[in-house]
């Protein structure tokens, strides 16, 4: 049944069974570990940008969940304009990953991408039952999105190949947990079927 506004104002114009989720990968990598998550970060990076472009091609919508660095008012633009100008470790991931302007944008408190967002009302007025998480820390973020996402029962893909942690061993654990738990599929994004996704 339609509701009374289907596009949420125009601000949802998208309808897709499918979403693409880019976790925090809007960072500076300003933290303690940042170090070692600069390098697995930045190849995820490359997967992430190939697979944004292949999902937009098929009328894929693409929606950032990003942490607002501890400060309730910062904007997407303002986080943006500090990692690509600040000299900042994060900057070459986020060269990456900038949004477009059709991208979709939520910020987040904590851990969740679900957590006090509007992420589930964005969701439901694309249509959206499938969701593919990519981003930073597998075994945090990404984690906490999965976990939500899998209750409340969205079929998840999280390629292996476009998620990290701070080591590898920990990405690792992350990933085979979700497989198992979650009945995520964890296949590397060359191997995603994003047409047999949209179609099914």
């Amino acid at each position: 049944m339609a509701s009374k506004n289907d596009d949420l104002h125009g601000n949802a114009p998208d309808s897709s069974p499918v979403a693409l989720m880019i976790i925090d990968m809007l960072n500076n990598l300003e933290f303690p570990e940042g170090p070692q998550f600069l390098e697995p970060t930045l190849a995820a990076a490359r997967n992430i940008a190939k697979l944004k472009q292949q999902a937009k091609a098929l009328g894929i919508p693409v929606v950032y969940v990003n942490d607002n660095f501890g400060r309730w008012q910062s904007n997407i633009n303002d986080i943006i304009d500090h990692c690509l100008n600040d000299g900042v470790r994060g900057e070459p991931i986020v060269r990456l990953l900038k949004p477009e302007s059709d991208d979709y944008i939520v910020l987040k408190p904590k851990h969740s991408a679900f957590y006090a967002t509007t992420l589930d009302a964005l969701l439901a007025y694309l249509h959206t039952k499938k969701l593919i998480l990519t981003g930073i820390s597998a075994d945090l973020c990404v984690l906490f999105a999965a976990n939500d996402a899998y209750m409340r029962d969205f079929i998840l893909c999280v390629p292996s190949d476009c998620v990290a942690a701070g080591s590898s061993t920990d990405t690792e654990a992350a990933l085979a947990y979700m497989k198992r738990v979650l009945q995520a599929d964890t296949s590397p994004s060359p191997q995603l079927n994003l047409t047999e996704l949209v179609d099914q």
